[in-house]
């Protein structure tokens, strides 16, 4: 039997009312994520899984990225939950780096690491994935899963499309998103996709190719530090 929030689901369109409500509180959530994280950047945003713990290779490996992305004196900056998110997280602090965290909202898996000098929490999915993409000069994808998959397929769209600069994306484990890679050379072939469109990640299992990719976009874009200060009347804070 459906559940009640499925019954009004199928109810079909909510009243004008409730909608204008919902637009209301992503508005509210939007200028809260601005304000937590306007002092953030520039960051490097890492995805990746929730579900691989410490003592994997993959949390290894994320910890290790992170620490070099922060050594070039960028923010890391994730979805601020545990698995990989927290490994990146953790390797901005291994070498005094800054570590911020976009937290999601759920009943299970979600919750911020302990390795976080900011957090913000959100409910919705969207406003999330925005402001992940939004104090980001390059997009870093670790093993994950449908919601890691969705962040990078999301950010090499807005960079197709002109929406945001043509920021490095940067696809790590080459044998794990072996498949991933295949499917996107079938679209090439089906020209759903242009042979431009290859250009625009990286797929590489090397640390030190992916830093020397980062740099590159340091050369073409500089790294714009936010220089004003907080606002005591708005209750702004680093």
């Amino acid at each position: 039997m459906p559940n009640k929030l499925e019954i009004k689901f199928l109810e079909g369109p909510r009243s004008r009312w409730a909608d204008f409500k919902f637009v209301i509180k992503v508005c509210l959530e939007f200028i809260r994520g601005f304000r937590a994280l306007h002092f953030s950047g520039p960051c490097v945003t890492i995805f990746g899984s929730a579900r691989f713990p410490e003592g994997t290779p993959y949390y290894d490996q994320t910890r290790r990225f992170a620490a070099e992305a922060a050594k070039l004196g960028f923010t890391i900056l994730t979805g601020g939950g545990p698995g990989l998110m927290e490994a990146a997280n953790r390797g901005a602090k291994d070498v005094g780096g800054r570590s911020v965290g976009c937290n999601i909202i759920l009943p299970m898996e979600q919750h911020p690491n302990p390795y976080l000098d900011k957090w913000v929490n959100m409910r919705y999915f969207f406003v999330r994935k925005t402001l992940l993409i939004k104090y980001s000069y390059a997009f870093v994808i670790m093993p994950g899963g449908f919601g890691t998959l969705d962040e990078l397929f999301e950010a090499m769209t807005l960079i197709q499309t002109g929406k945001i600069k043509d920021f490095p994306v940067i696809i790590f484990d080459k044998e794990y998103h072996k498949e991933i890679i295949e499917h996107i050379e079938k679209m090439r072939v089906m020209k759903t996709i242009s042979e431009e469109d290859l250009k625009l990640f990286l797929v590489t299992d090397s640390i030190e190719e992916a830093v020397t990719h980062i740099q590159a976009c340091i050369h073409q874009f500089g790294l714009q530090y936010e220089t004003r200060k907080p606002s005591w009347l708005l209750g702004e804070k680093r």
